[in-house]
């Protein structure tokens, strides 16, 4: 295994190629819908790709461009390069894209950016570590594909995680040699479904690393012959994939966590009441962005799963150590926010925790009372916490109608996601199902 792990990245992709036997560099940028899209470089073009950058035509990913705009440059960001584990003549490389020689703003990593940018002239560096989750499914994605993975409580299987050992062990042997200490894998909640956990890190470096998780488990489940989806929810009555979301504040020199108060409630300081309530505030409208697809609803609105729960949230409550709640407190100075599923877009996910965080630290936003119930069992109890969006047209409308968390993301941004996830709606809205006819056909 190559170890990729390099302090302070050389910024000559020439000279880094050439001391680690790269042939080719993939030029990559996350579009909005989540799609990572790549040009393959030869090293000996790489020079002139990272001062002017790979042409893309915006138009012919999922951004709200035309055919007649010109080019955009996806300009490659050489503090982001990895080099594959699994094929070590290429290297990875995350990347900004530009058009005409100004900042493409409803780019994902763009905004993300911007957003780091607000939160670091106040003072403040968010870190976040992220818990995805996923399938190992036959190539045609309509199974689990180990057949002997069958009980109804199969969470931390032992016999279940050790048939797919090649698959897990090649992936986090991956993340060991890219220095991002990994600490645990496990099979999770689902017949099939795996999660595996790396160290928190500043919100930009999470989302780098996020990408290329997905992209690597895609690659080596593939190389296996088996095919990875983090679809919210591919098997009904299973356990959907979440991709929950563990939150702190530090200073600049990430020194001092700002979230720490062994005074407070849960050790979790004043500072991060307001930010939790920031999330509070706006988790209706942050759904539009964390839950991004028709399926996503499948998976927070879910009846009880085969396993008795479907770990995912309904209503907008917070709590301890309780992971029945949309968010919990597990431990003083951090909290995880449980809404955000398998197809959250990297980038977004982080953009929209830091832009409504910073929303409730300005407005000195109330998280509202804690709740300590079991929300499977006596969630009718609470009176005091909204349901969550019913569907992706409920969430969108929400963010819409969210004037500030959409001037907090950006009108550009704002106004291209609404656009085209409206038009995926009325796609999905205009698809004749099987469902109608069963159901409708003797009406």
């Amino acid at each position: 295994m190559v170890d990729t792990n390099v302090d302070a990245r050389t910024s000559d992709l020439r000279e880094f190629a050439a001391a680690r036997g790269v042939k080719y560099f993939m030029i990559s940028y996350t579009d909005l819908f989540g799609g990572q899209r790549a040009k393959l470089v030869p090293a000996q073009a790489i020079a002139d790709m990272q001062k002017d950058g790979a042409g893309f035509a915006g138009f012919a990913t999922w951004l709200d461009l035309t055919p007649a705009h010109p080019d955009m440059l996806a300009v490659p960001d050489a503090s982001s390069v990895i080099q594959l584990p699994w094929k070590p003549d290429v290297a990875w490389l995350a990347s900004d894209c530009l058009m005409e020689g100004k900042s493409v703003a409803q780019a994902p990593r763009n905004t993300l950016k911007r957003l780091v940018a607000e939160a670091a002239e106040l003072g403040m560096s968010v870190k976040t570590g992220v818990e995805p989750e996923f399938f190992l499914v036959t190539p045609d994605g309509k199974h689990i594909s180990d057949e002997y993975d069958t009980a109804s409580k199969s969470c931390y299987d032992q016999q279940a995680v050790m048939r797919r050992y090649d698959v897990i062990a090649e992936i986090c042997d991956a993340m060991l040699s890219l220095g991002w200490g990994p600490y645990q894998n496990d099979h999770e909640d689902a017949n099939g479904q795996f999660e595996m956990n790396w160290a928190f890190d500043n919100v930009l470096a999470t989302a780098d690393k996020h990408s290329f998780f997905k992209f690597m488990v895609r690659s080596i489940a593939e190389k296996h012959g088996l095919r990875a989806t983090f679809m919210p929810k591919p098997f009904q009555g299973l356990t959907g994939n979440g991709c929950h979301a563990h939150i702190s504040v530090w200073d600049l020199a990430g020194q001092t966590n700002a979230f720490a108060d062994k005074s407070m409630a849960l050790g979790l300081s004043e500072q991060g009441r307001h930010f939790l309530g920031g999330i509070m505030k706006h988790a209706s409208a942050l759904a539009a962005i964390t839950n991004p697809t028709v399926n996503s609803y499948k998976r927070i609105n879910a009846p009880r799963t085969i396993s008795g729960a479907t770990w995912a949230p309904n209503t907008v409550t917070w709590t301890g150590n309780n992971r029945t709640h949309m968010v919990r407190v597990p431990g003083p100075g951090r909290f995880e926010l449980r809404l955000p599923d398998g197809a959250a877009n990297p980038y977004l996910l982080q953009a929209v925790i830091i832009a409504a965080g910073l929303d409730g630290i300005r407005s000195k936003a109330d998280p509202g009372p804690r709740s300590d119930v079991d929300m499977y069992k006596e969630g009718h109890t609470i009176n005091h916490g909204a349901k969550l969006p019913l569907n992706l047209l409920d969430a969108l409308r929400a963010y819409d109608k969210d004037k500030s968390l959409k001037a907090a993301m950006g009108e550009e941004f704002s106004s291209a996601y609404l656009k085209l996830k409206q038009q995926e709606w009325n796609s999905f809205v205009s698809h004749f199902t099987q469902w109608e006819r069963d159901n409708t056909l003797d009406v």
